[in-house]
C-alpha cells in the first residue's frame, strides 16, 4: 500500500459544505466511526490522516466522531471540525458512558454501506483502512484487525490478552487471534439489529457469526500511543471474564435458553433424585430387616445434598421456562428475526432480502 505523507495542516483537507449526506443519487459508501475520550491533542491529526486516506480510496464517506464525556477540550475540537466539514457527524454524549455505548451511538447514526470502527488515540493507523475495505470488497461481512506484533507490557497486557483471546475463541467458536481491538470493518446489514451493552463491542464478530456472517482477519500494526495516558488497563480483565459468560449464552443459547438451563436442571434432578432414591432404598431395606434406620441421622449431609440438588434442578428448569418466554417477547416486541438472509433468488433474479429488523430504526 502506498505510503501517504501526513497532512501538515488539517484545514487544507476540508471539503465544500455542499457534500451532504442527503444526496440520494450518490449514497454514502463508507462510515468511519471513532469514539474519543480526552484526546484533544491528537483529534486533528487523526482527522487529517483519515480524510487523506479516504480521498485516496474514493467513494463518498462520512466521519462519525463521538465525544464520550471527555473532561478536556476534545468536544470543542470535534465541534470545530464538524462545523467546517460537512462530512463529519459530531455526537456529543452527556457523560462518559464507555467505549461500547459510544460505538453503539456511532453505529446508530452511520449511513454508509461499510462501517469502519477504530479508536481515537492514534494507536490504529488510518493508512491501513484500505486493507479492511479490500477484504469487504472480496465478499467478507466483517474484517477484524489482528495486532500481530504488540509492543505492550508483556506481563500486564500481552499475556492476559493472549489468554483472553484464547478463551474467547473457545467460548464463541469464532477463530480470531485478536478480539480486543476496535479496529474492524463491517457490512452495514450485519450490524442491523445488533445492540451492544457492557464491554461487548469486542464480541461483535462472535455475536453476528451465529447468523452466518463471513469473518476474516487483517494484520495491523500496534502503534504506540503518541501522547496522553491509555484508558485501558489490567482492570478490564475482570469485566472481560464476566462478559465471557454472557457471550457464551448470547452466541449459543439466545434463541433456546431452555437448552442451557434445562440440561443443568436435569442433571441436578437426576443427581438429587438418585441420592434420595438411594436413601429411601436403604430405609426400606433396613425396615424389612427389622432394623432401626434414621435416614437423616445416618446420612444427613448426603440427604441434604440430594434435597438441594432437586431444588436447584427445579429452579434451573423454571428459569429456563421464564427465559423461553422472555426470548419470545423480545423477538416479537422488537420485531427482530432469529435468522439472517444473504440473498434471495426469486423468478430467476436476485431480490433484496427483507431487513432483519422489520420496523424502521
Amino acid at each position: 500500500m502506498e505510503n501517504f505523507a501526513e497532512n501538515k495542516r488539517v484545514a487544507g483537507v476540508s471539503p465544500a459544505r455542499g457534500q451532504d449526506a442527503r444526496d440520494t443519487n450518490n449514497p454514502i459508501r463508507y462510515s468511519i466511526v471513532v469514539p474519543f475520550y480526552n484526546e484533544q491533542d491528537i483529534v486533528e491529526k487523526l482527522y487529517g490522516r483519515i480524510v487523506r486516506v479516504m480521498k485516496h480510496v474514493g467513494g463518498r464517506f462520512e466521519l462519525i466522531f463521538i465525544n464520550d464525556g471527555s473532561r478536556d477540550g476534545t468536544a470543542g475540537v470535534l465541534e470545530r471540525i464538524a462545523r467546517s466539514d460537512g462530512r463529519v457527524v459530531f455526537i456529543d454524549l452527556r457523560r462518559n458512558f464507555g467505549q461500547t455505548t459510544a460505538l453503539q451511538a456511532g453505529f446508530d447514526h452511520a449511513r454508509g454501506e461499510v462501517v469502519i470502527a477504530m479508536d481515537g488515540d492514534l494507536q490504529h493507523d488510518p493508512y491501513e483502512i484500505p486493507l479492511f475495505i479490500k477484504k469487504i470488497d472480496e465478499g467478507y461481512d466483517v474484517a477484524s484487525g489482528w495486532r500481530v506484533r504488540r509492543g505492550d507490557n508483556l506481563l500486564l497486557r500481552r499475556i492476559p490478552s493472549r489468554i483472553a483471546n484464547w478463551l474467547l475463541a473457545k467460548v464463541s467458536g469464532v477463530r480470531l487471534h485478536d478480539f480486543g481491538t476496535t479496529y474492524k470493518a463491517y457490512r452495514r446489514e450485519v450490524l442491523e439489529g445488533v445492540r451492544l451493552y457492557g464491554d461487548m463491542h469486542r464480541f461483535v464478530p462472535a455475536i453476528i457469526a451465529r447468523l452466518g456472517a463471513r469473518i476474516c482477519e487483517v494484520p495491523i500494526k500496534n502503534v504506540r500511543r503518541p501522547s496522553g495516558k491509555s484508558n485501558y488497563g489490567i482492570g478490564r480483565t475482570f469485566r472481560v471474564a464476566m462478559d465471557l459468560i454472557t457471550l457464551r449464552f448470547v452466541t449459543a443459547y439466545l434463541t433456546r435458553p431452555m437448552h442451557w438451563f434445562g440440561k443443568w436442571g436435569l442433571a441436578s434432578l437426576v443427581g438429587g433424585g438418585g441420592i434420595l432414591s438411594y436413601g429411601l432404598f436403604r430405609k426400606v431395606y433396613y425396615l424389612v430387616q427389622g432394623k432401626t434406620f434414621h435416614l437423616f441421622d445416618t446420612h444427613g449431609p448426603l440427604m441434604m445434598v440430594g434435597v438441594l440438588l432437586v431444588m436447584a434442578g427445579l429452579l434451573f428448569i423454571s428459569t429456563g421456562l421464564v427465559g423461553e418466554m422472555l426470548m419470545r417477547i423480545y423477538f416479537e416486541a422488537s420485531r427482530l428475526r432469529t435468522y439472517a438472509v444473504r440473498r434471495i433468488i426469486r423468478g430467476g433474479q436476485q431480490a433484496e432480502p427483507t431487513p432483519q429488523r422489520v420496523s424502521q430504526r
